[in-house]
């Protein structure tokens, strides 16, 4: 018997822009449904310059999230927040939800869980976790004034990431495996024309190293060993799906949930919407739009099966 034996209409994974999307449509349609979210916002908290959301010509990630939080609490909507999904189990025609607070029982539900940050994997990492390994800028940057700090990474999380750290940090080395950064070209024009900021193109890191807390990164440059004396380093090498709990959806070789134009997975009833599907570009601003087809497939669905 599941903690909350109550069948919902729906369950929303996430709340990030995909999630927070479907569920004010799902409360404009007068649905009976929550949200199951670790956090309100996802990645998109963690951006900083946001100049193409239709709009805005200029809003922070932190701000848009605000924006996003007023509008789902309008609707006075079940936000479950600190809560992780564990596994979903089809029964009949009923999803079965368990999460790290209960279990729930829904007829549909749509997946908006997003993505997280991938690890590195290099010596040192998980040792200095928080004493000098971070994976997010916005959060963790302010500590480290006027201090040395390296990122890993060349594409648009990266360069983000420096944005971020030029105001605060004296010192910046970007870590790059490729021949050059990726990034968009604004976004890129605007870090490699700053002063504090060195990129070392075809790195690769070998170890974080240190004492208490980080004191440096060794690396290997174009072949040669280097050792880089920092106090923090960021680790923005891309991001994987949250979507371990989806073992009976389908996914690509990346983890993304593979879903169809109107965002319906191979299980019925089972929707998915923004970062954590097979959706090729990953912007806000596409996230939110896949969050409404999500709901509109979901409500769709609720209206023609039994």
């Amino acid at each position: 018997m599941p903690d909350d034996p109550h069948v919902y209409d729906l369950i929303i994974i996430g709340a990030g822009p995909a999630g927070i999307t479907s569920a004010v449509y799902a409360a404009r349609q007068q649905l009976d449904f929550f949200i199951i979210t670790e956090n309100i916002g996802g990645q998109t908290l963690w951006s900083s310059d946001v100049e193409n959301y239709t709009g805005f010509q200029y809003v922070s990630g932190a701000e848009l999230v605000t924006i996003f939080e007023k509008h789902l609490k309008s609707y006075n909507i079940n936000l479950r927040e600190n809560e992780i999904v564990e596994a979903i189990e089809k029964e009949g025609n009923i999803v079965k939800i368990r999460s790290s607070k209960g279990t729930y029982l829904a007829k549909t539900v749509i997946v908006a869980s997003g993505k997280k940050s991938r690890k590195l994997g290099v010596p040192g990492e998980n040792e200095y976790r928080n004493k000098g390994v971070f994976y997010c800028a916005i959060c963790d940057g302010p500590i480290f004034k006027d201090k040395d700090v390296a990122i890993v990474g060349g594409g648009n999380s990266a360069l983000d990431a420096a944005m971020q750290l030029v105001k605060i940090a004296k010192k910046i080395y970007i870590i790059n495996n490729t021949n050059s950064v990726s990034g968009d070209n604004l976004l890129t024009e605007k870090i490699l024309n700053n002063e504090k900021v060195t990129v070392l193109n075809n790195s690769n890191v070998k170890s974080i190293e240190g004492d208490a807390f980080v004191k440096k990164i060794v690396i290997e440059h174009e072949k040669e060993k280097k050792e880089i004396k920092v106090e923090g380093v960021f680790i923005e090498v891309g991001l994987i799906p949250n979507s371990e709990f989806g073992v009976i959806l389908k996914k690509n070789e990346k983890g993304e949930i593979v879903v169809d134009e109107y965002n319906r997975t191979n299980i019925p009833g089972i929707f998915a919407a923004g970062d954590v599907t097979t959706v090729p570009e990953k912007q806000i601003i596409i996230a939110a739009g896949e969050g409404s087809k999500a709901l509109l497939g979901a409500f769709r669905y609720l209206s023609t099966t039994k």
